[in-house]
């Protein structure tokens, strides 16, 4: 029997917890301290309320100007089964001379079940406003003055510095090679026509004499500008003068090309090919200015 009136009295205890339409309820507040004039204030209030009561919107204060001072620039409200969350922001118009304490008003929120409405008060919050300028005003000769603030820091640029001298570098490098393919600068590949060949004459050897004939060839072809005959190297020293003084070892290789070319039975020796080497070293000698 004792047990039974225990559970009653238990029962009876928690029932009006169980009858309690708010189940939850918070307002969440930044620090009380610490603004000045324009800063904005959020203000978020949490409310958990039974099933089958439901948040009236338009009990909430509405977006605009609350008073002199005080406007309410946001009202969110966020619902999840029957928790509400509703955030405001307040922004702050007042510019007091010394520390001042300002109070955020507090306002009812409606609930409703049916046609019966529930009352809920949101307490009013308050926060001090510092002011924007010294406490005491400083004097000049000239009268009362204001500090400027400070400079701002300037950003470290020198990634970007960095970054834009080395796209400049491969843009000029890309220009040159793109002027060099499309032949943009034929004085420049005229002075190097004979270091290319003595490049490629180097690793051929008697056996290679075609294609080491063939190399000469090019680059006098590449330096007269058209295919040149021995029949015409006489217009080519008028354009070339400097290349009159190896004129007998020109003639001798349109000789020994001739005869490779076109006879029968020619042995090629090792001093052959040094003989085409020589004149490839000499004409490189008068291209690059030193004889």
């Amino acid at each position: 029997m004792r047990i039974a009136l225990i559970l009653i009295f238990s029962l009876l205890g928690c029932s009006g917890s169980i009858d309690e339409p708010v189940s939850y309820f918070n307002v969440e507040t930044p620090r009380p301290f610490g603004y000045v004039n324009g800063d904005e204030i959020p203000q978020r209030i949490v409310i958990e309320t039974r099933s089958g009561i439901s948040l009236q919107p338009g009990s909430l204060p509405a977006k605009g100007q609350i008073n002199r001072w005080l406007n309410l620039n946001q009202v969110t409200v966020k619902q999840s089964g029957q928790r509400y969350q509703i955030d405001l922001l307040y922004q702050v118009f007042y510019a007091p001379l010394e520390v001042k304490s300002l109070t955020l008003p507090g306002f009812t929120v409606q609930l409703s079940q049916g046609e019966k409405s529930i009352s809920q008060n949101v307490p009013a919050w308050t926060f001090t406003l510092s002011p924007l300028r010294e406490l005491v005003v400083r004097q000049s000769e000239q009268g009362e003055y204001m500090r400027p603030d400070s400079q701002p820091p300037l950003l470290a640029n020198t990634q970007a510095l960095y970054g834009l001298a080395a796209s400049l570098s491969v843009a000029v490098l890309i220009a040159v090679y793109l002027g060099y393919l499309y032949g943009c600068y034929p004085n420049m590949l005229r002075r190097t026509v004979f270091k290319r060949a003595l490049r490629k004459l180097a690793g051929l050897s008697e056996a290679d004499m075609e294609q080491a004939l063939t190399v000469v060839h090019h680059a006098l072809n590449s330096l007269n500008g058209q295919p040149l005959f021995a029949n015409r190297l006489s217009d080519f020293y008028r354009r070339n003068p400097q290349y009159l003084q190896i004129n007998a070892k020109l003639a001798w290789f349109f000789t020994y090309s001739n005869r490779y070319f076109f006879s029968d039975g020619m042995i090629v020796v090792a001093q052959d090919l040094q003989q085409l080497k020589d004149l490839c070293e000499q004409c490189r000698k008068i291209e690059r200015g030193s004889r």
